[in-house]
């Protein structure tokens, strides 16, 4: 069955094939974007909208624009997010609630918006990216690892409140994965961590992309309030 489905933070990476795999699906998918849509995103049959998730406004008018192109939201991914990393001592303010303020409140506004569709069609499914650092914590990224933390107690608190209505909400916490973002790291660094890693390498894109889709799927309507590593094996912590 074709649904309507919302990745945010669907311009590169995770989110970009997240969304491209519910279109191989057969599914009607939008993304949001905040500085650029990816390139050819139209041709791959993507409704790509603008929005800021720190903005209540902007998420409103994003979901108005799909509601009247596609739909109502049946599939929730929740993808956006941003890292501003420094140690502890040296982060402000401004750089904590920053982060704190895009990862988890910014997934909170998205939810909240897509739930009074779902709620009304007795169907949805809501999936939060979170990541391996917000189990194992990471130093440097005390602001990031909070916030993905905190979407598994918002995740498991929306699954309990919504349940009733047939509407699922999981995470998914990817470890390593080859995206822009760790491409930027040195030889040394990306060295080290793969090390660390089971499995002895980097995840991709299209391996969390296929979890995501799983949850998402009719087959795992009995799956809520998960949190679903894909990680290779690095958030069971070192040998």
């Amino acid at each position: 069955m074709s649904r309507v489905v919302l990745v945010t933070g669907g311009a590169r990476g995770i989110g970009l094939a997240c969304a491209r795999a519910f279109v191989d699906a057969g599914n009607q998918v939008a993304i949001t974007y905040r500085s650029a849509p990816p390139t050819g995103a139209e041709a791959d049959g993507l409704l790509c909208v603008a929005c800021d998730i720190t903005d209540q406004a902007q998420v409103d008018a994003a979901f108005t624009r799909i509601e009247g192109e596609l739909g109502p939201v049946e599939i929730l991914v929740s993808n956006a997010g941003i890292t501003d990393d420094g140690l502890v001592l040296r982060m402000t303010d401004d750089s904590f609630t920053t982060v704190v303020d895009t990862n988890l409140t910014g997934g909170f506004r998205v939810a909240k918006r897509a739930i009074q569709k779902m709620m009304r069609a007795r169907f949805g499914r809501i999936i939060f990216i979170s990541s391996v650092v917000g189990a194992t914590g990471q130093a440097g990224q005390a602001n990031y690892s909070a916030s993905k933390a905190g979407l598994v107690g918002l995740a498991r608190s929306l699954a309990r409140e919504f349940a009733s209505r047939s509407i699922t909400v999981n995470v998914i916490a990817p470890g390593p994965i080859t995206t822009e973002m760790t491409a930027a790291l040195s030889e040394e660094r990306q060295g080290a961590i793969t090390n660390a890693v089971p499995l002895g390498r980097f995840g991709t894109p299209q391996e969390v992309a296929a979890t995501v889709t799983f949850l998402a799927s009719d087959a795992a309507g009995y799956i809520t309030g998960a949190v679903v590593p894909v990680d290779g094996g690095l958030g069971m912590g070192p040998t």
